[in-house]
């Protein structure tokens, strides 16, 4: 008669109520098997995370892909940091089949940057109105070792540019740009909110003023959108943060296409068009 063994936890019993025996299996290889399951699995899983990581970083936001010019159409460049990225899809829907809309494929930043990559901005091809900001990035303050959004009263802190040089690059870009033709528009840099960090309430208004005595000098349009903001500030900014939420930046946009259209106007006005 033969016993049916029966393997658990490494001893193994008959079935006709003998003593429990060793079992015959021997179960190294099994743990092995196991780990090398595990292991399998876990580098799969590493694997789709990997891949959701890098389609993530693929994504590109719709302000910030190319766009391709309409025939006939007038060519509009848009300029500035994060804050003209958020109007700029709302720009361009307002403008669709007036004008083609492009910006830089990149947050312009200080204007340190802007004094460097501007001629690439511009390209080769002719503009008909440019809009242009420089501001939150140059009165934000960095840390001692260049950290950013520092705290403004930290040992060491300081303005990104100083005044005196963002009135400097302002004055070097603005004659570049006026070599394009093209009507310029400077757009005021918007307000910093109580408790945003690593800037200081109301020197959107001191780099304002030193921009706006450099656009007057020069005859360049502006277009205020810190008078904008103020009154409804609390309506369209994220709180205690410089940028704006979705229904915000749709009013930004639409304030910059009021200016643009003007420009444009005046333009085809001045050419006969």
């Amino acid at each position: 008669m033969y016993d049916l063994i029966i393997v658990a936890g490494g001893c193994s019993e008959s079935t006709d109520g003998s003593k429990p025996r060793k079992a015959a299996m021997n179960t190294k290889p099994t743990a092995l098997l196991i780990s090398f399951l595990l292991a399998g699995a876990l580098s799969a899983q590493d694997n789709l995370e990997n891949k959701a990581k890098k389609a993530k970083k693929k994504r590109v936001p719709a302000a910030m892909k190319p766009v391709k010019d309409t025939p006939g159409l007038p060519r509009v460049l848009l300029i500035g940091d994060s804050i003209s990225i958020g109007y700029t899809v709302g720009v361009r829907e307002l403008l669709l089949g007036k004008a083609n809309v492009h910006r830089p494929l990149t947050n312009c930043g200080p204007t340190t940057k802007g004094v460097k990559e501007l001629d690439k901005w511009l390209g080769d091809k002719p503009w008909d109105v440019i809009h242009f900001n420089f501001g939150l990035h140059d009165l934000k303050y960095l840390g001692p070792k260049g950290q950013n959004l520092a705290d403004p009263k930290g040992e060491g802190s300081h303005q990104q540019v100083p005044l005196a040089d963002y009135e400097k690059h302002l004055k070097t870009m603005v004659a570049r740009l006026e070599k394009t033709g093209a009507r310029l528009i400077w757009r005021s840099t918007t307000p910093v909110p109580p408790g945003a960090r690593g800037r200081v309430v109301g020197d959107s208004a001191k780099y304002n003023k030193v921009a706006a005595k450099i656009m007057k000098e020069r005859k360049i349009a502006i277009d205020d959108m810190y008078s904008f903001c103020m009154p409804r500030l609390k309506e369209i900014i994220r709180p205690a943060n410089v940028h704006f939420t979705p229904a915000g930046s749709k009013a930004l946009a639409q304030q910059a296409v009021t200016a643009i259209t003007a420009a444009l106007k005046r333009r085809a006005k001045s050419s006969g068009r």
